[in-house]
């Protein structure tokens, strides 16, 4: 089995819209989240977590905050890349914010 993660990109204004919701609503987007948890069951390694206030580093030592907008990441195996992505679709995250998206790479060990 191979292992990915999915990086989770949303703008901040999507951010935003989160950070302003009530604890119903952000419990009822929680549970969306826990149902494809459970739909996906074993492929699932690490739910994972939200991310914010990134920092670039730069080879000079420089810092910056970072652009890429990463919101959070998600840790699930599978058989291959294609299966893999099909572990994703109707995930939540796709639909709650047209700004939202989300990369997988393959883990590949060192």
């Amino acid at each position: 089995m191979k292992k990915f993660i999915a990086i989770y990109h949303s703008a901040p204004e999507a951010m935003a819209q989160m950070a302003d919701a009530t604890p119903e609503q952000k419990a009822e987007g929680m549970q969306h989240w826990l149902d494809w948890k459970d739909r996906i069951g074993s492929a699932m390694i690490d739910l994972g977590a939200a991310v914010m206030g990134g920092v670039a580093i730069s080879p000079n030592g420089a810092k910056t905050n970072s652009t890429k907008q990463v919101s959070g990441y998600s840790l699930v195996q599978a058989e291959s890349m294609e299966a893999a992505h099909k572990l994703f679709d109707g995930h939540p995250h796709l639909h709650w914010h047209p700004t939202a998206s989300i990369e997988i790479h393959e883990c590949i060990a060192m």
